[in-house]
């Protein structure tokens, strides 16, 4: 809860939806393999996602982490295997076997994707407000009282003067941006999130402010997600799990702090310590 929050007493108005039964699944990736061309993404990655735990994705530029992203959030379709996901309903779904109308629904009410680059997941040309209120539209707000007060109550959550709300993302600072993305991604009560990096390219300052936002968000929400990094420190801060990909294949896996403090696959062991030599 923010300052301003603790000082009004506003709280969210809108529950996040959990599973009843959380030693289900959330989402499972089975035996996913993808190529560009020639060149190899990743062969046979499988794993699963649980509700309210966040997995890491970690290892260098080109192992396969963002194409496994794209893969399980239904940007790219394998060349082999599937992706299934756990329904607010129930219902195990073949991410890549729905109509696109239905995926893309999925996509923009219950499942976030927050972009490295901000200005990837936002529209740049529409105000704060209206990024926050046309996921809300999809989702099936129509009253503009109320998608306003809650694109207010979202950019306050995020730590954004609610006075911004009719400014236009380009007005913001990186870090805002970002702040806002996150903000437009979480409004319609996602169960699951895709991270990409989300604090790439920001300040060191103000990366550790974004960090503490999203470990708040996700404890305080219990919300599920995905987090692509190269930083194994951003790992170790946000996940309770790891997989750690080396050239498209699955090295490692296990709790966060296990694979961190004891890595038992060569190639862990020398990211880890490179990290520590840095």
């Amino acid at each position: 809860m923010t300052h301003s929050q603790e000082q009004t007493g506003k709280v969210s108005k809108e529950p996040f939806p959990q599973y009843e039964n959380e030693k289900d699944p959330l989402l499972r990736a089975q035996g996913l393999t993808h190529y560009y061309g020639d060149k190899l993404g990743c062969r046979e990655v499988s794993f699963e996602v649980y509700p309210g735990e966040i997995l890491g994705l970690v290892g260098e530029s080109g192992s396969g982490k963002t194409t496994v992203l794209k893969l399980i959030s239904g940007q790219l379709k394998p060349k082999a295997g599937r992706v299934f996901y756990r329904d607010a309903l129930g219902e195990e779904l073949d991410l890549h076997g729905l109509g696109e109308g239905r995926r893309r629904l999925l996509l923009r009410t219950e499942l976030g994707f927050v972009h490295q680059n901000p200005k990837d997941g936002l529209n740049m040309n529409v105000s704060a407000g209206a990024n926050i209120a046309d996921r809300l539209l999809s989702g099936g707000a129509r009253v503009y009282r109320e998608v306003r007060n809650r694109a207010s109550d979202w950019l306050e959550r995020v730590e954004i003067d609610t006075q911004r709300l009719d400014d236009r993302p380009g007005q913001y600072s990186g870090g805002m941006l970002q702040r806002l993305q996150i903000a437009r991604n979480l409004v319609t009560s996602p169960r699951l999130v895709f991270l990409d990096e989300p604090t790439g390219g920001l300040d060191v300052s103000v990366q550790a402010k974004l960090l503490d936002l999203i470990s708040n968000l996700t404890g305080t929400l219990k919300l599920a997600a995905v987090l692509v990094t190269h930083d194994l420190a951003v790992a170790r801060l946000l996940s309770q799990r790891l997989l750690v990909m080396k050239e498209g294949r699955v090295v490692e896996t296990g709790l966060t702090d296990r694979v961190l403090d004891d890595p038992q696959d060569p190639y862990t062991q020398l990211l880890v310590s490179s990290t520590l030599e840095a």
